[in-house]
């Protein structure tokens, strides 16, 4: 199918593994080639992923073509060249579109340049689904969870003086400013220090695994999954990838709160069961399926067993506090990402990756702190306590004036609440992980080169060590090696104990694996009547073709992507060696001329959508035990749309789209 040829110019030059080409577009009408005007950069993203950057990755080498370049879309992690973008190592870059592609659903173009100079900020009326919420809540525990708790066990290791050096330096100097009264101008001037010079950081607190830190006593203890699989997770769990455990953990973070919320409201609880039965026999409570997979009408269940009839006739309350939490859950999950936002930009601003300037915004936030700083020298712990007291009872009394003074800035500024926002104005320039991550896809589009997507993960990793577990942690003082061995590695004793031991019968098993089956079969029957339906006109059912799919490596990309449209099979292509880039697609038989074609300047929002409605979905998967492929719907600016379905690599189709064209996003 495709054309591949090695590139011994790019790799003579870089002494990298070899370079592809991919030469397998479709020709549309052969249109004439013609040199590009100049792009417009709306956007600091835009003017960085076209800029030319001193310290160059192999999606950022010119490499003399007009066809697009294969950097290993399906060759395996080893064989991609390493690093694709300058300053950014290969594991790190595909943690961010992983997670990237996890926090965005849907976006649409902006008619003006944001105020902070970037796009792909959440948009106001961003929409609510459970889904995007759980998403939201699996971001806000890998970045500020995990952030927290990896701050708070530095302090426990202070605390602890078992780096008895550190802690008498640092305990040193806090009581020598206490006693000349000169504490908060240390501290200040501490942090100016932190922000301004990173290696300070490094120095003044030596990293260490979070899961290896007892957070109690500031000692290394045994990570909760039994081996230091990774560092920088709270389990130490194992993982092929990184990022991926902390990944697992947020989403395990989330199972298990949604269990104990269902579990409450199910009224799970020992006293409510019989008395009498002894452990481990069989009876029908063995038998019965766990209420708190059932959340659907969990909560009236209980109730009608106890005597009520909580409906609509009897329970008033139920539709009014159903109505009103509903309500809120949009601002709810706009605050939460609000709070993920802000951390991201934070870390950013402390540690920029490339291609975003270093020194400017560690510089902005270190100048933020000299007026505190010049206000502390001058001013007594006196004055302080008593202006503190002024503004306490100014915020308390002063209501009157405060609603007036808003009043007026609504009136006269009716957008100085946005102006005042601290990514338009300190953090200005600052992105989030999901802005980084777009303008490092650009970078690849903008060079012929679009970045290969993460490595399939397929299946676990083993349950050891990695490869660098207990290195460089002589910090760590006083730890004995044999205690760090034990505390790094499984126990084996533990593990074949818990292999060989004998396990119970449980008969809900064999219950719950017959209903599986007679519902794979009524799966397997409806979906084959979708062909019928289809073949009759049904669009739904045109839509639901093919959208189950085995596991396994997805094939193709960059410029192909084996999908439907309206039930057929087929393939979309970007090409961007024509007159104007475009997505086309063509079916299986027909690969000359298009059934459509839009040209990427032109697409002014694109969607995901699911290949099944999600309780459909959810039934299905646990059903089949096979994956859904999704699809995408893509509008133009005149308002036509297209709906692309059963896509295999949904995702990098939709990544490669959001950063080919000169858009400015906004996420819905």
């Amino acid at each position: 199918m495709s054309n591949i040829k090695a590139d011994p110019a790019l790799a003579a030059a870089t002494a990298r593994p070899e370079q592809f080409e991919v030469t397998n577009a479709p020709r549309i009408d052969e249109p004439e080639i013609v040199e590009a005007a100049p792009e417009e950069h709306p956007t600091d993203s835009h003017e960085l992923a076209n800029a030319d950057h001193e310290e160059k990755g192999y999606a950022q080498i010119d490499h003399g073509q007009t066809e697009v370049k294969d950097l290993g879309w399906n060759e395996s992690p080893a064989e991609v060249p390493n690093p694709l973008v300058g300053g950014l190592q290969n594991e790190e870059l595909w943690t961010l579109i992983r997670r990237f592609n996890k926090q965005m659903y849907h976006v649409k173009k902006l008619p003006e340049p944001p105020l902070g100079g970037l796009d792909l900020n959440i948009a106001d009326e961003e929409e609510f689904s459970p889904d995007k919420l759980r998403a939201n809540i699996e971001r806000l525990y890998m970045t500020v969870v995990v952030g927290l708790v990896g701050f708070w066990k530095h302090i426990a290791r202070l605390r602890s003086w078992r780096e008895r050096n550190r802690t008498i330096a640092f305990a040193a100097v806090y009581f020598i400013a206490w006693a000349v009264d000169f504490l908060v101008p240390v501290i200040i001037s501490f942090l100016m220090v932190l922000i301004v010079y990173p290696p300070a950081r490094t120095y003044c607190f030596p990293p260490a695994p979070i899961a290896l830190i007892n957070s109690k006593t500031g000692g290394i203890k045994k990570p909760t999954a039994g081996v230091l699989g990774s560092d920088n997770s709270l389990t130490g769990a194992p993982e092929k990838h990184q990022g991926e455990a902390v990944e697992q953990e947020a989403r395990n973070f989330v199972n298990s709160f949604t269990s104990i919320a269902i579990s409450s409201a199910a009224g799970k609880h020992p006293q409510g069961d019989p008395h009498g039965e002894e452990e481990g026999a069989s009876s029908l409570e063995d038998t019965a399926p766990d209420p708190t997979n059932m959340a659907l009408g969990a909560a009236e269940a209980k109730g009608k067993s106890e005597g009520g009839q909580p409906n609509s006739v009897h329970d008033k309350t139920k539709e009014p506090m159903s109505a009103a939490m509903w309500s809120k859950t949009r601002p709810v999950m706009h605050a939460i990402a609000d709070i993920s936002d802000g951390w991201e930009r934070f870390g950013n601003a402390l540690s920029p990756t490339a291609p975003f300037p270093k020194e400017k915004p560690r510089l902005k936030l270190a100048a933020c702190l000299v007026p505190v700083l010049l206000i502390s020298l001058f001013t007594s712990s006196y004055m302080f306590m008593k202006m503190n007291g002024l503004f306490v009872g100014f915020g308390f009394f002063g209501d009157p004036l405060i609603w007036r003074g808003l009043s007026y800035l609504n009136r006269e500024f009716p957008h100085w609440q946005k102006l005042l926002e601290i990514r338009n104005t300190l953090l200005k320039g600052v992105p989030t992980n999901a802005q980084l991550t777009i303008t490092l896809l650009r970078i690849g589009e903008a060079n012929k080169a679009p970045i290969p997507p993460p490595p399939y993960s397929g299946p676990p990793p083993p349950d050891a060590a990695h490869e660098t577990a207990g290195q460089n942690l002589e910090h760590l003082e006083g730890v004995p090696d044999d205690e760090m061995a034990q505390a790094i590695h499984p126990d084996t004793a533990v593990t074949t104990g818990a292999d060989t031991a004998p396990k119970k019968k449980q008969h809900g098993r064999r219950i719950l694996a017959a209903i599986k089956g007679v519902t794979k079969g009524g799966v397997e029957t409806i979906m084959g009547t979708d062909r019928l339906k289809a073949a009759a006109g049904a669009e739904h059912a045109k839509n639901r073709l093919g959208v189950l799919r085995s596991g396994g490596p997805r094939p193709a990309g960059p410029v192909q992507f084996p999908c439907r449209y309206k039930g057929k099979k087929g393939h979309a292509y970007i090409t961007i060696t024509a007159t104007t880039p475009a997505l086309s697609w063509t079916t299986e038989k027909e690969d000359i001329d298009p059934v459509f074609s839009i040209a990427i300047e032109d697409v002014a929002e694109i969607k995901k959508v699911g290949g099944l409605g999600w309780k459909t979905k959810l039934v299905v998967g646990w059903a089949t035990d096979r994956e859904i492929a999704d699809g995408i719907l893509i509008i133009d600016k005149a308002g036509d749309k297209k709906q692309l379905t059963a896509i295999a690599l949904r995702e990098e189709l939709f990544n490669r789209l959001v950063a080919m064209g000169a858009q400015m996003w906004e996420a819905w």
